[in-house]
């Protein structure tokens, strides 16, 4: 794809992004300076309707700064995303019936289009769990709970302070998070009730959302600092080649990988491999190279093939065991360092066996023999094998 034809892709981005800006800034004025009789809409428009409007634009803003960036992943659901937000906003900037708004509802109308026929450009897959997804949409249905049930008991029936959305929101809000500045309080039994389920509920929320959501976050520092891939990395992966296993036979085949237009990762449990391949920049799984876990971790079933090429021809058959009792359909290619061991390799499900001994035996012989392109290979062989 050259550069012209990311240019939509790219647009899609930038219109993303403008409407989000204007969005948070439209919202600020709102809520500031409620709707002052202007738009189509304007006379039908209560004042407090205008002021939830910018409250909630200002919240749709900052989701579409989360969907651009999702787009510039070329993430599909990003995509889904902003096709379902930039309405909104554009109803949101009707609705706030302020000369202000005006801008956000022309470029929300007009970006819907150009992020509408760009969706063959964004089909990446979401790198986030199912838990990270229903803990998102749990502590989302919490403050609507507690919003729409605030404002259905507001005035006598429950809440005298509150009187819009907006207070209902905020009352929510600093309940669900336990801060309680006591300036709205419940005044009848019924209301007491929904105050102390919404305090559970939402105390409960953030607090799993703190672990499922920033917990990954603080993983992947931890993980950078340690060198250690996470498992968002590692899910990142597809079509590449499962190194499972480190020892001198593998450096030359990381070498040949290295010259590739493919990915790799390294599945190895020796601290002193881990350390001095991540200095070297490499995909490293500290795990055992045999564990079906590790390999599942590996992405074993996105992989192109799956290299087992250790000085250990025991460990390398496991490896092979492994990886086709769990994954049959995965090629697999194994080193057998002792001749005698090629056999094996190939009744434990290896598709292809390779001695590196008996290869450079032949080269070598027909070096001897005079045959210059047999000595050439066997110089970039061995140049290869001493490469750091």
């Amino acid at each position: 794809m050259d550069g012209a034809e990311r240019v939509p892709g790219r647009l899609a981005v930038a219109l993303t992004l403008v409407v989000a800006v204007l969005s948070v800034a439209t919202g600020v004025v709102g809520i500031i300076d409620p709707g002052t009789g202007f738009g189509p809409v304007a006379e039908y428009v209560p004042a407090w309707v205008s002021q939830a409007a910018g409250f909630t634009g200002a919240l749709t803003g900052f989701l579409l700064v989360v969907s651009a960036g999702g787009l510039r992943r070329g993430l599909r659901a990003a995509w889904y995303s902003t096709v379902v937000l930039l309405p909104v906003t554009a109803a949101q900037g009707l609705l706030q019936a302020t000369p202000y708004s005006v801008p956000l509802v022309v470029v929300s109308v007009g970006s819907l289009p150009v992020v509408g026929v760009t969706a063959g450009r964004f089909t990446g897959r979401t790198p986030r769990s199912t838990s990270q997804l229903a803990v998102g949409t749990g502590l989302i249905g919490v403050l609507a709970y507690g919003t729409v049930g605030t404002y259905a008991l507001r005035g006598d029936d429950g809440f005298r302070a509150v009187s819009t959305v907006l207070d209902a929101f905020y009352y929510t809000l600093v309940t669900a998070t336990t801060v309680g500045y006591g300036d709205i309080t419940p005044t009848t039994q019924a209301a007491r009730l929904f105050s102390l389920s919404v305090l559970v509920s939402g105390a409960a929320s953030f607090a799993v959302a703190l672990t499922t959501l920033i917990g990954p976050a603080l993983e992947a520092r931890l993980a950078n600092v340690l060198g250690r891939m996470t498992q968002r990395d590692l899910d990142a992966l597809n079509d590449h080649v499962v190194v499972a296993g480190y020892g001198d036979l593998t450096e030359p085949i990381l070498t040949e990988l290295d010259r590739g237009p493919g990915e790799y990762v390294v599945v190895t449990s020796d601290d002193r491999s881990v350390t001095a391949l991540r200095e070297r920049d490499l995909h490293v799984l500290v795990a055992e190279p045999a564990d079906d876990e590790a390999l599942t971790r590996a992405g074993v079933d996105r992989a192109r093939a799956v290299v087992a090429a250790t000085n250990d021809d025991g460990e390398d058959a496991l490896v092979v065991l492994t990886v086709r009792e769990s994954h049959p359909d995965v090629a697999v290619v194994a080193a057998a360092s002792d001749q005698e061991n090629e056999a094996k390799l190939r009744r434990a499900g290896a598709d292809t066996v390779i001695s590196p001994a008996v290869i450079g035996g032949r080269l070598i012989a027909q070096s001897a023999l005079g045959d210059r392109d047999a000595e050439r290979k066997a110089h970039d062989v061995v140049g290869d094998a001493a490469d750091p």
